[in-house]
């Protein structure tokens, strides 16, 4: 039994020996839990000598610029890649082609302005992908195009501001999507709509002023869309109405709204179908126009449309008066002229039902 032990100590003397020797100065690795932490170590390139069996390797808070392809050729068993807090400005192509277990890659707070074509290379199964707090300013269907298997992806405070149609086509399987603070400005139909799985879509903090139609309608399992402190003055029914799951909660705060007949019309709509919850309805502020500014939409909403029913009301009230004027005095000339004729009378009396008719409709308006 001794003799049993004496090996086993000799034998994980030996693997702490290797790992050591794999071990580059600044890093701890920790090869009991296969963990090579490099955080900190005031790198400016990667590490030549990082423990095979490394399944998570953090070189956060360093200063590299460059990651060149095949970068981690010597560590394929990597889950998880932290970069994030570097001065990366570049990623060849293929610079993770080779990391086909990594499920989890932080690039956030670097200075990647641009995703070559070969970027998502051999990421098929990349879970989570952290972009955020980096310079990137457009997304196109080159961007993503082997991350078959995303779930959650985070391109919060870029500078985006232009998303083509097929970037996300490969994401069939995608829950998240954070798009917060960047320059958005307008969504396009098409852009969301290979995204089926799609639950959480954050658009908060950028510049959009319009959404066309569709543009929400392929997103059959969305349980969260946050538009709040956008530029939107007016929203379309239709817009919200095209999305059909179950349950979907919408933020629509600190938007510009301008407190229109119609705004209230829509909202009014939307409040109305229960499968839509608009969370932060009572916290929506006026615009425009001018005298409502600062005033929450909930306070104003019962006189909002009061001064335009009234002139709808005037106007339609002339209008039938003049009609049923000019009807009853046409009527008289007929009967003195032809007040024999049988055709006339029959006349006459389909002109009598008609102007009931009218009279009738007036009573329904007043």
């Amino acid at each position: 039994m001794k003799e049993l032990l004496l090996l086993l100590l000799l034998v994980m003397e030996a693997s702490s020996r290797s790992n050591s020797s794999w071990c580059r100065p600044g890093c701890d690795c920790r090869g009991d839990l296969k963990f090579t932490i490099c955080s900190r170590a005031r790198f400016t390139h990667l590490p030549s000598r990082v423990p095979p069996a490394t399944e998570l390797l953090d070189l956060s808070d360093n200063n590299i610029s460059v990651i060149p392809t095949h970068s981690f050729s010597k560590n394929r068993k990597l889950r998880v890649l932290m970069l994030q807090n570097n001065n990366i400005s570049v990623v060849e192509d293929g610079a993770f082609s080779q990391l086909e277990f990594l499920q989890k890659l932080d690039l956030s707070w670097n200075q990647i302005s641009a995703l070559a074509e070969g970027f998502s290379a051999g990421l098929a199964f990349l879970r989570e992908l952290q972009l955020s707090h980096n310079q990137l300013t457009i997304l196109d269907s080159q961007s993503f195009m082997h991350m078959d298997g995303l779930q959650r992806l985070n391109l919060s405070c870029n500078k985006i501001h232009t998303i083509q149609v097929r970037s996300f086509s490969t994401m069939s399987t995608l829950r998240q999507l954070h798009l917060q603070d960047n320059q958005l400005t307008s969504l396009r139909s098409g852009i969301f709509s290979m995204l089926r799985s799609l639950e959480v879509l954050n658009l908060a903090g950028n510049q959009i002023s319009e959404t066309e139609k569709g543009v929400f309608k392929p997103l059959t399992s969305m349980t969260l869309l946050n538009l709040a402190h956008n530029q939107m003055s007016t929203i379309y029914f239709k817009t919200f109405l095209s999305i059909h799951t179950y349950s979907t909660h919408i933020l629509l705060e600190g938007n510009p709204w301008n407190c229109d007949c119609d705004l209230q019309r829509v909202f009014r709509k939307l409040r109305s179908i229960q499968r839509l919850f608009l969370d932060d309805y009572y916290n929506l502020t006026c615009k425009e126009p001018r005298v409502l500014e600062d005033y929450r939409l909930m306070d104003v909403d019962t006189e909002l449309c009061l001064a335009e029913t009234v002139t709808v009301l005037i106007i339609t009230v002339t209008v039938v008066t003049t009609v049923l004027a000019a009807m009853l005095m046409g009527e008289r000339k007929r009967k003195k002229r032809k007040r024999g004729s049988t055709g006339r009378s029959r006349e006459s009396s389909q002109m009598s039902r008609t102007i009931k008719a009218l009279l009738f409709t007036l009573f329904f308006i007043f």
